[in-house]
């Protein structure tokens, strides 16, 4: 209609780019086309080439390689009349595949003699392989958020969670659900927010689940902060986050703050963990680079008490956007979740889980993942066994007065 009126910018078309969650490009295509045809809405597109089950399953055992998974069905081509896509299409179609929440099972329990090493890279990813919903099923992606994978610039999120017991999957409780909801909101107002909540909550995995969703031109970036640090030392993880360089302009103050309000001005999240460790006059140089009027940059704060942090400096939490809380998880999720969380639990009474639960966990999920390292390992030792309240008395056992 602008077109027509001849009022249409080149801002109407980056706008109507950024809602469809297409490039610029695609958008002007979209009015050549309107021009020549006449009509405003998009023709049908024909059934594209879809990802079978099978072929699913054999690219989870491929770890989710998708170029092996074309070489394959390259070498197969010759038994059978069903046609090669090209790697571009099938790249495309996993794609679609993963938006739509189907997930690659990429980690497995081990069987016999468990790899020590294994335990160094117990990563349950968000998003990723292995997420399920309270359900048992992939989270479905909501819209504009697509999967994403960050820029892998120097301070990139990583999208990972140490889970302590190989097999485990993050699952995606309503909790977290919450969250991803809350800050893609924030990400799409340029806002601040700030989550917090007691230790072992689930905060950081909430965080990353929902940065994991931002549309993949939204380049996510974690700042990782010291023990109070000093501003030269903030504005050196700052530096490092956005793959400047730290060591220059740490010390050079009008240097280093110019090149960060310029980082800031890019649209993106910046993930600052652990926000309790920042003293208030530290917390009020964040709140002037969010100040400035070029920036583009939300702020994602989280800590354990980051909302009594924040309320030291009042400059910055009157800017504050969204404030969410992640609670405990509540009596009747425990068995649900903890069956999803890792099979071990899947013969698991009830009254024994809530029992736990009630008299050690209390709710927090980074105890029960605890219990479950300790239960998995006592299972590998005494294989034929179930997981029974006299297992998980001695796996809370380990957790020692305080778990």
């Amino acid at each position: 209609m602008l077109d027509e009126v001849g009022q249409l910018s080149s801002v109407h078309v980056r706008i109507a780019a950024e809602t469809a969650g297409v490039s610029v490009r695609t958008v002007w295509r979209w009015l050549a086309e309107a021009r020549e045809t006449g009509r405003g809405e998009m023709a049908p597109r024909r059934k594209g080439f879809t990802v079978s089950d099978e072929l699913w399953d054999r690219l989870s055992e491929l770890g989710g390689n998708v170029a092996a998974l074309h070489r394959e069905l390259t070498a197969q081509a010759g038994n059978g009349p069903r046609p090669v896509p090209s790697l571009g299409t099938l790249h495309r179609a996993v794609r679609r595949e993963q938006r739509a929440g189907r997930v690659l099972q990429g980690v497995r329990p081990g069987r016999g003699r468990v790899d020590p090493a294994v335990y160094d890279r117990a990563l349950a990813e968000l998003a990723l392989p292995g997420t399920v919903d309270e359900a048992g099923q992939a989270p479905p992606a909501t819209e504009p958020v697509q999967a994403v994978v960050p820029d892998g610039s120097a301070g990139a999120v990583p999208l990972g969670v140490r889970l302590y017991v190989p097999g485990a999957h993050v699952v995606a409780t309503s909790q977290l659900g919450e969250v991803t909801e809350a800050l893609a909101h924030t990400v799409a107002a340029r806002g601040i927010a700030c989550v917090y909540g007691d230790a072992g909550q689930g905060k950081t995995v909430a965080i990353h689940q929902a940065l994991a969703l931002l549309p993949r031109r939204v380049p996510a970036r974690q700042a990782q902060v010291a023990v109070k640090p000093a501003l030269p030392q903030l504005r050196a993880a700052l530096l490092t986050a956005f793959g400047l360089p730290a060591t220059a302009l740490t010390n050079r103050t009008d240097a280093g703050d110019r090149a960060l309000i310029d980082a800031f001005s890019s649209p993106g999240v910046v993930l600052i963990d652990d926000v309790q460790r920042i003293a208030a006059p530290e917390l009020d140089y964040l709140r002037l680079l969010a100040d400035a009027p070029t920036t583009r940059t939300s702020l994602v704060l989280c800590g354990a008490g980051a909302e009594r942090t924040l309320a030291r400096a009042p400059a910055l939490a009157s800017r504050v956007l969204t404030w969410q809380h992640v609670p405990r998880l509540e009596a009747s999720q425990v068995p649900a979740v903890l069956r999803l969380f890792h099979p071990l639990w899947h013969t698991a009474a009830d009254a024994d889980l809530l029992y736990a639960d009630e008299t050690c966990a209390r709710g927090n999920f980074r105890t029960w993942a605890k219990i479950t390292s300790h239960a998995y390992a006592a299972l590998d030792q005494r294989p034929g066994t179930g997981a029974d309240g006299a297992l998980l008395s001695r796996a809370c056992s380990r957790l020692g007065p305080n778990p």
